[in-house]
């Protein structure tokens, strides 16, 4: 009798370390996932990961400029007069950030901040040449993770104008 009790023993811890050892090799082949944006509207948040993304590590110039050309996955309404609140994780906000609109800057320097607010009308001005201005109704909308001149991350946010 003792033979059988131990042998069923034995074969469970077998399975409890053949589970143990099964469930690390599927963590180990598990991606770190990249950071996130957060855009939040009002009480409407959305995230989005990143376009490009090499686990902090600065992208290469050529990827970099092919990556801020890429189009946005993720759409945020905003209606006249609404905030426009990003966050970023507090990694980015240590090295800094950049807004980049429609593929230009939109801030001189580099925000170290875990979050920041802007005007959502001002993401839909468009400057004409004779100085007047026409309403947009997109705009894509590019977070820059920065350490001095080099890129190490971008995230992409469709704009749209509601209302």
């Amino acid at each position: 009798m003792s033979y059988a009790i131990s042998r069923r023993v034995l074969r469970s811890r077998v399975t409890a370390v053949g589970g143990a050892a099964l469930g690390l090799f599927a963590l180990s082949a598990c991606e770190k996932p990249t950071p996130l944006v957060t855009a939040t509207v009002n009480s409407e948040s959305v995230t989005t990961e990143a376009a490009c993304y090499d686990d902090g590590k600065t992208l290469p110039t050529g990827e970099a400029k092919k990556c801020l050309g890429e189009k946005a996955g993720t759409t945020v309404r905003v209606g006249a007069g609404d905030k426009l609140r990003l966050g970023v994780e507090p990694d980015t906000a240590e090295s800094g950030w950049l807004l980049v609109v429609d593929g230009r800057p939109a801030l001189p320097d580099p925000i170290h901040k875990t979050y920041y607010t802007f005007n959502g009308d001002a993401f839909f001005q468009q400057q004409s040449a004779g100085g007047g201005g026409k309403a947009k109704k997109t705009a894509q909308v590019s977070v820059v993770q920065t350490e001095g001149k080099d890129f190490k991350g971008v995230w992409h946010l469709d704009l749209k104008k509601s209302g």
